[in-house]
């Protein structure tokens, strides 16, 4: 009875990790939360772990799909970036990149007033814990080429046709 009840305080109190899964265009997506933010989305081959339904994972769901189904452009989402402040500078900077638009490493690394930074840009998008709702996706080279993307540049060829033909 009280481990029960212990792992209901730590549940309710958002000191544990839930996690749920969405099937979309680009494949399975494992999305967790943690003290009431999503903290990582993922592209996974399979479910590993345990799924806990919380009203924000439902939420975030809700939108992926509204995304997928091109009726959403932005996230009104939650969300905790977890990395070193190199990593969350040039994550926050993504978050500035409209939908349908895109941007290239070296801009980024204008945008942060570090301009010789332009791998270590890449290095940071290659880390982005929340595919999507942060759009990697948007980064591209410099001379127009889709180049690295942590998923492979078919899910990013996906999502960057995804949001052109809405534009």
């Amino acid at each position: 009875m009280t481990v029960e009840i212990d792992n209901f305080i730590k549940k309710e109190s958002g000191s544990m990790q839930n996690y749920d899964y969405l099937e979309t265009p680009i494949g399975l997506l494992e999305i967790e939360e943690q003290s009431f933010k999503i903290t990582n989305i993922t592209l996974v081959t399979r479910r590993e772990k345990p799924v806990g339904k919380t009203l924000l994972l439902e939420k975030c769901k809700k939108q992926l799909t509204e995304y997928f189904l091109r009726v959403r452009k932005d996230f009104d989402i939650e969300i905790e970036l977890i990395g070193t402040e190199f990593q969350k500078q040039v994550w926050q900077e993504l978050l500035k990149i409209p939908y349908g638009k895109t941007i290239s490493y070296s801009e980024i690394a204008l945008a942060i007033q570090n301009p010789k930074a332009v791998r270590a840009v890449g290095g940071a998008i290659h880390h982005n814990p929340l595919l999507i709702i942060v759009p990697c996706h948007r980064v591209i080279g410099k001379n127009g080429s889709l180049t690295g993307f942590a998923c492979g540049i078919e899910v990013k060829e996906k999502l960057l046709q995804l949001e052109k033909n809405q534009n």
